[in-house]
């Protein structure tokens, strides 16, 4: 019967649950199909800390090796480590992982060399298929001449790398709490920060796959409240959070409040415009805050829009040579990282930028964290498409109101914008709505979620693109998108 990989094979990636939907065998026949699609005569493979990463990367290896790829195995590593092994070594790269999924989940990151990205439109499709086949017809034989199998450590050349593209030689001594959720940050920031002037806090260092404190997944508030906690308790500096696979770095001021990924991603934008003489291209995806672009554009740049996805953000970063790239999720991209996201990068910004002067971090990013967002908002509807078409339906014909379909339906008014779109896995819409204040936010997010659920959010002010709240009383005007 043919192994059915619907539920493992998604967009960018490979997940699922070991061992009920896969296991070594399947990892095995993983590595040599890898080798099969991208013809490639060596690679190079790191994992996580969960406890089935090794086991599964070793398997993936023999099958690469069977398929005649010398293969290099970097072992314990974040997946931006493999990125930086991907990108130095020129070879392609597989990341055992399952990023921030509960610990019986486990998954393949793959690139082509120079850390280009694998997914279903660039190899993975054809990766799926012939480890479908193989399921019935059993795997290829080995080629004459197997390929090797050795060990290498890139832990000390990635930090050296990171830290030859951003200056903290001049910081002044900053206290920072990292909680690493137990996951590979936990590996690499000693490391990387061995040589800074920082008064390291380390919660969570201790790499176990299984979590024991909590899911290494700062998105979800309740997983950075330990962090926010400690922040507070130190009188530190920040505090920074790393998903399970520390690709993803989110940030705390010194008053313990989260600071919007969006910040961030502005944030870093200007710092690299300035190494950059004050020019290039920045990519953003279009639920960012409008303080991106227009970040972007007060420092001499050129900012890109695009769809919501790390696929999208590395090709636009590619076709248009862009110099960084920034999503709400955290993901941060750099052209000299091969395009590549690297959440301890970002984090080595906000060390320089706020060190480099004397203000604290919530004064330093409230120059680029301008507007009043709502953050992502579920909504569990029957119907996707009818719900959409209700939404864009009674926010179309209003004055100075634009619509447009780039990734789900993207809603602007004059001085307001709001964004929904559908999930690709779960009966889900995901609001997004960013304007000037708090209350005019707040109207527009409520009319839409009464749209969204029905009755659900009863007694919504409406808002409309030229309202008005009183005689000659102009309604609050956010921004234009």
């Amino acid at each position: 019967m043919t192994a059915d990989l619907s539920q493992l094979v998604k967009a960018y990636d490979v997940r699922g649950v070991v061992p009920d939907q896969w296991d070594e065998a399947l990892a095995e026949q993983f590595g040599a199909a890898f080798v099969e699609v991208t013809a490639a005569d060596a690679i190079v493979i790191g994992h996580d800390m969960r406890p089935t990463s090794p086991a599964l990367s070793g398997a993936f290896a023999r099958g690469a090796a069977a398929r005649g790829a010398d293969v290099t195995m970097i072992g314990l590593c974040s997946t931006d480590q493999l990125y930086y092994a991907s990108g130095s070594l020129d070879l392609p790269g597989a990341m055992f992982t399952a990023s921030h999924n509960p610990a019986q989940y486990n998954g393949i990151k793959m690139c082509r060399a120079g850390a280009a990205p694998v997914g279903q439109d660039t190899g993975l499709a054809e990766i799926r298929t012939l480890v479908e086949k193989w399921s019935v017809t059993g795997a290829p034989q080995p080629t004459a001449t197997p390929g090797t199998i050795t060990a290498r450590d890139t832990l000390t050349d990635y930090a050296a790398y990171l830290l030859s593209l951003v200056d903290v030689s001049a910081i002044r001594p900053l206290k920072v709490v990292v909680d690493a959720g137990n996951g590979m940050g936990g590996h690499t920031v000693p490391t990387v920060f061995a040589g800074l002037p920082v008064d390291l806090v380390p919660m969570y260092f201790e790499l176990d796959g299984t979590f024991p404190n909590h899911e290494a997944n700062p998105l979800d508030p309740k997983n950075i409240l330990d962090l926010q906690a400690r922040v507070l308790a130190e009188g530190a500096d920040l505090g920074l959070a790393f998903d399970g696979d520390a690709d993803r770095c989110f940030v705390v001021d010194e008053r313990g409040e989260g600071v919007s990924p969006s910040g961030i991603t502005a944030l870093v934008a200007a710092r690299e415009l300035a190494r950059n003489g004050g020019r290039g291209t920045v990519i953003h995806n279009l639920i960012t805050s409008l303080s991106v672009p227009e970040v972007v554009r007060e420092n001499g740049g050129t900012p890109v829009r695009t769809r919501v996805g790390h696929s999208f953000i590395k090709a636009e970063m590619a076709a248009h040579g862009a110099i960084f790239g920034g999503e709400h999720s955290a993901h941060y991209y750099f052209r000299d990282f091969w395009n590549a996201d690297t959440g301890m990068l970002a984090a080595l910004h906000v060390l320089a930028a706020l060190g480099g002067q004397e203000e604290p971090l919530s004064a330093l990013v409230a120059q680029y964290d301008r507007y009043a967002g709502s953050g992502e908002i579920n909504s569990t509807v029957d119907d996707q498409p009818a719900r959409t078409a209700e939404v864009r339906a009674a926010f179309a014909d209003r004055e100075g109101v634009t619509t447009d379909e780039l990734d789900g339906l993207t809603v602007t008014a004059p001085h307001w914008w709001f964004n929904l779109r559908a999930s690709n896995t779960e009966p889900l819409l995901r609001l997004n709505v960013e304007a000037r204040d708090e209350e005019t936010m707040k109207a527009v997010r409520d009319e839409a979620l009464t749209l969204i659920r029905g009755s659900g959010t009863s007694g919504a002010p409406a808002v409309a693109g030229t309202s008005t709240t009183g005689p000659g009383r102009a309604a609050p005007q956010p921004p234009q998108r």
